[in-house]
């Protein structure tokens, strides 16, 4: 093995001509050697002639073999495509040895280039076969043990990739299909799923590796359910898309994604909807640099707008998602104008100002506080931005001609007990109010639930905590949600605002909702550990109870009523809810307006609860201001100081 790891160390020029060196030698013994089983008398060896006819047929032999690709093959990755190249090269090979024998009139008995043939595929093709599997014996078993989870195509190629590395040797296949059970596959034993408890305790392996990137979530749920009372790290191939385009590797095995344990197949979108407002048009979006709205971005430029606006706060926000698009642009070779805008949806002149200026027609408004217990602690911020920055958006809409608005919602706004679940259920009253008003924009609000891998999701903090050792906080035991990927979200909304005929609320198929602690427990065991509790007090890792968060619901809902109704997507639902008259909306907001411009926020509250949102608070108030003031003024009257004029 030092000498192959030697071999291997090489230049790709060297073991080239190595290569060469060595199957000129091969050939030249191949036809010595079918001379003398044919003949059987040593004293064809001295014949010239004989010597004259290899000498030629070895220079057009190796030639074959460089114009068949044979030295182009690496000898460790070696397969199908090598061995054909063998098989022809000996034939051109047999071939340019009957030739020349004949036109230099050589008495070259008839078996020998069958022999010749027989010898050279022995040495050219055996021998390589012979140092391949001493290549693999003899590194397959290096690093830790692991279990691959499928014996197809994809199987076999994460093999090849494995037995290079120092990482994992996989010492098991188990796969589905029975015909494969009991078979050997590259040197790896096939087996039923059903034995894998035995096959994990026999090799003591700590990982399983699944490899069905075109598998459908539902039935990857299922073996995440097989595998997860097991405690062992299960860890997955890289989608199918991205293995076929190239981004990833089928080395590139990664933790098992949490869409997979939600098993829920994303339904394909539609064309003609995703295109509607969008190709050839100029979009904006608000928001741009936050985890709804970067994705909206990616999905609006597939669809080849005129132009794309980027609305946004955060200049770094703004600066990475403009970088990122018109890189993208650039490999798709698109044609679009990027616009990176930086401003506040609460400063209406401003977004009138872009508006009308880039004389954008398809507004998809997703800038917005929506992280429950900020929003408690910063009452008035989250007023302006979620309930007025949505007014000023929509006014500045109406202003610019915008033919479409789409508001991206939450499940939140849906009987509210945290002010930023009202705030958003205002923001639909507004735009209800605003479509029933004489305008040519049309008004539309796409309601849903949490997304997988936006801020503040709780995926990214339990992986955190388990890498730690825990423990893993979930903030109540029968706190549940519902949950959507960012991606299938945006194209949800997309479609939805294609089918918006004015004032209309979407509402978002979410599929069933998740109890958190369930989705703690799974994501514990599948990394590998055992959830520690009273049954089981020797595990690695336990779940604490926090408690809820200020402003935080144990049940969200989507719909307010059991009045909802079918659209022509199978996702996507539109309910009929009350709302209010322009009339009626607009004292309450310019009450509102007053009451945040004091920091008056009693009557905030009270204007909030009165409102027709279906606020039900579950705290007082909690803005960390307002309870400071409170506190001095509390602190000043003990000491009888009066308390300075705010």
């Amino acid at each position: 093995m030092d000498f192959l790891q030697c071999l291997f160390s090489l230049k790709r020029s060297q073991k080239r001509l190595v290569s060469v060196t060595v199957d000129s030698f091969f050939l030249v013994t191949a036809f010595w050697a079918s001379l003398l089983v044919r003949l059987d008398a040593v004293s064809v060896l001295a014949n010239s002639s004989y010597w004259l006819l290899i000498a030629l047929v070895v220079p057009i032999s190796v030639i074959g073999f460089v114009k068949l690709g044979l030295y182009r093959a690496v000898l460790r990755y070696m397969g199908l495509q090598a061995l054909t190249a063998i098989i022809l090269g000996v034939a051109a090979s047999t071939t340019a040895l009957v030739l020349v024998s004949y036109y230099a009139e050589l008495d070259l008995p008839r078996t020998v280039p069958i022999i010749y043939a027989a010898f050279a595929l022995v040495f050219v093709g055996g021998t390589r076969a012979m140092v391949r599997s001493l290549v693999g014996s003899g590194m397959k078993r290096i690093g830790e043990p692991v279990i691959i989870y499928g014996a197809g195509v994809s199987g076999r190629q994460l093999v090849t990739a494995l037995v290079q590395s120092h990482e994992y040797y996989p010492f098991a296949f188990v796969d589905d299909d029975r015909t494969l059970n009991g078979t050997v596959i590259q040197g790896v034993h096939v087996h039923s799923p059903s034995i894998i408890r035995k096959l994990i305790k026999q090799k003591a392996a700590t990982k399983v590796l699944l490899a069905i990137p075109s598998a459908s979530r539902a039935r990857r749920q299922e073996i995440l359910t097989l595998l997860e009372p097991l405690a062992v790290q299960v860890l997955t191939l890289p989608a199918m898309a991205d293995l076929v385009s190239g981004n990833k590797l089928y080395s590139d095995i990664k933790e098992v994604e949490i869409d997979d344990l939600l098993g829920r197949d994303a339904v394909a979108p539609r064309n003609d909807l995703m295109s509607a407002n969008i190709k050839n048009k100029v979009v904006m979006v608000t928001g741009a640099g936050g985890s709804i709205g970067s994705e909206l971005c990616r999905q609006i430029l597939k669809q080849s707008p005129k132009k794309l606006v980027l609305f946004e706060l955060s200049e770094f926000g703004l600066y990475s998602i403009e970088r990122e698009l018109s890189a993208t642009a650039q490999d798709l070779g698109l044609d679009i104008e990027i616009l990176p805008m930086m401003g506040s949806v609460q400063r209406e002149n401003r977004v009138r100002a872009v508006m009308e200026a880039f004389k954008v027609q398809t507004v998809y408004h997703a800038a917005a506080y929506k992280h429950v217990p900020l929003v408690e602690h910063n009452v008035v911020e989250g007023v302006r931005n979620n309930i007025f920055g949505t007014l000023y958006t929509a006014r500045a809409a109406i202003v610019a001609r915008v033919e479409t608005f789409v508001l991206v919602s939450t499940d939140k706004a849906v009987r509210p007990t945290n002010v930023m679940g009202t705030t958003k259920r205002m923001a639909e009253l507004v735009l209800q109010a605003l479509s029933k008003e004489i305008n040519q924009t049309r008004f539309c609000m796409v309601r849903f639930g949490n997304v997988l891998g936006s801020s503040g999701s709780v995926v990214p903090l339990f992986r955190k905590q388990i890498a730690n050792g825990g423990p893993v906080t979930v903030t109540h035991p029968e706190i549940t949600r519902f949950f959507m990927t960012i991606p299938e979200a945006s194209q949800l909304v997309i479609q939805a605002g294609a089918m918006g005929k004015g004032g209309d609320v979407f509402v978002l198929d979410m599929g069933k909702s998740v109890k958190i602690v369930d989705l703690a427990a799974k994501m514990i065991r599948l990394s590998g550990f055992e959830v520690k509790d009273d049954k089981h007090p020797d595990g690695d890792i336990t779940i604490a109870f926090s408690g809820l968060r200020p402003g935080e619901k144990l049940y969200e809902e989507l719909l307010i009523g059991d009045d909802v109704t079918g659209t022509e997507h199978e996702r996507i639902m539109t309910a009929n809810e009350v709302c209010l008259s322009w009339k009626e909306l607009e004292s309450i907001l310019n009450r509102l307006d007053k009451a945040c411009h004091e920091f008056n926020h009693e009557v905030i509250r009270d204007i909030l609860v009165t409102t027709p949102t279906g606020f039900n608070p579950t705290d007082g108030i909690c803005d960390l201001v307002w309870k400071q003031k409170a506190s001095l003024a509390l602190t000043s009257s003990d000491n009888k100081v009066v308390p300075l004029v705010s």
